[in-house]
């Protein structure tokens, strides 16, 4: 599928959360709409691809906006919203991104979130979460450094199952095993790192898969696709052939129990488990 690119500036690239992200962030943001990973595993599940908003009418994985002007608008915006969000007795904190991947392979060329995070060690937020399938986030390690002296930084990097491939679907859009060394650098450098085991996919070997995360990361969180699409019993989901395949695969594996069986898995391994939203605003199960 060829992608349709475009470039597009914003008015406000921060957006006051709602909904799943309410409890997490007061802000998420996008350095584009659309995602270039979509066609990838990842995009087979994402929530994403249901929001006519975003995609109006085009397929998932078939568009990306570059918003140009990203970290200009941040800078112009911030002042005003990180007072909104204090004002509400919130943190001022950012969750990006939840709608596209800010590590996509054009990313190289335009460089949207390179800027955005020179803007932020300029007027920081209170916090940021940097979510990504992508190890390329490690070339921006010198950047998250220096932004973690002047606030709050968390990075995510999804690891939804140990398996390398999964019959039926579409590669990775990077394997596991360069996900999981990109954790080891971000946790090397100093940066707090979680691995969001999300949307939860099938795994082979539970032990040794949280055994491995616990070397390369502080936490791990995890949540399926039953509540996790914004939908409350995984409708959103069940209307793509994810769950199809998965059962192929292990046929427990689609029921929402899956997760908390894999969750106690992990509580053997790391001292920092979140499951659903409360693992994504690092509300830690005691």
């Amino acid at each position: 599928m060829s992608l349709a690119l475009t470039e597009t500036t914003v008015r406000n690239i921060l957006t006051r959360t709602s909904g799943f992200l309410r409890t997490v962030t007061s802000h998420s943001l996008q350095p584009y709409r659309g995602c270039s990973f979509g066609n990838a595993l990842c995009g087979v599940g994402c929530y994403v691809q249901h929001n006519g908003h975003v995609t109006q009418g085009r397929q998932w994985g078939s568009f990306l906006e570059v918003r140009t002007n990203a970290a200009e608008s941040y800078l112009a915006n911030c002042d005003r919203e990180a007072k909104w969000a204090r004002n509400a007795g919130r943190r001022f904190s950012i969750f990006c991104s939840s709608a596209t991947d800010p590590f996509v392979p054009q990313e190289a060329k335009y460089q949207v979130t390179s800027r955005l995070l020179d803007a932020m060690r300029s007027k920081p937020p209170d916090e940021l979460i940097l979510q990504t399938h992508s190890p390329a986030v490690t070339r921006e390690i010198p950047r998250l450094s220096q932004l973690a002296e002047c606030c709050g930084v968390r990075v995510h990097v999804s690891i939804e199952t140990d398996r390398e491939s999964l019959p039926g679907l579409p590669p990775h859009a990077a394997s596991v095993e360069k996900r999981l060394a990109a954790c080891a650098e971000l946790r090397a450098a100093g940066l707090l790192t979680v691995v969001t085991v999300s949307p939860l996919l099938p795994i082979a070997d539970p032990e040794r898969f949280f055994a491995r995360i616990a070397k390369v990361a502080d936490a791990v969180v995890l949540d399926h696709f039953v509540g996790g699409d914004g939908s409350p019993d995984g409708s959103r989901t069940h209307r793509t052939h994810l769950p199809d395949a998965m059962s192929v695969i292990d046929p427990a594996s689609i029921l929402p129990t899956y997760r908390d069986r894999m969750a106690e898995v992990a509580r053997r391994h790391l001292p920092r488990v979140g499951v659903h939203v409360d693992g994504f605003a690092g509300r830690w199960d005691p």
